[in-house]
């Protein structure tokens, strides 16, 4: 679970403009933020199947949205791929 200053940390660095929290960029990168949270989960609880759901629910999600951005802006798509350090 994000705290709500990481999260907001996230949304700034991640915004077009003020107030702008529901782009595409943000929710990748919020979704991106949760995926590495739920690692340390997964370090110590590796019999956790349920969870383990939620987590490949959200990378599914994750992939979705990258894919929609890419086909809107192969640029953005690619910095973003970059700032995250996503694929590579």
């Amino acid at each position: 679970m994000l705290l709500a200053a990481t999260k907001k940390k996230i949304i700034e660095s991640n915004q077009h403009k003020a107030g702008d929290t529901g782009s595409t960029e943000v929710q990748i990168a919020l979704i991106s933020a949760r995926i590495k949270d739920l690692e340390g989960h997964f370090k110590a609880n590796p019999k956790d199947v349920h969870s383990r759901r939620g987590l490949m629910r959200l990378v599914s999600q994750r992939r979705s949205l990258l894919a929609y951005l890419k086909r809107g802006s192969l640029s953005v798509y690619r910095a973003l791929l970059e700032k995250l350090e996503l694929r590579g």
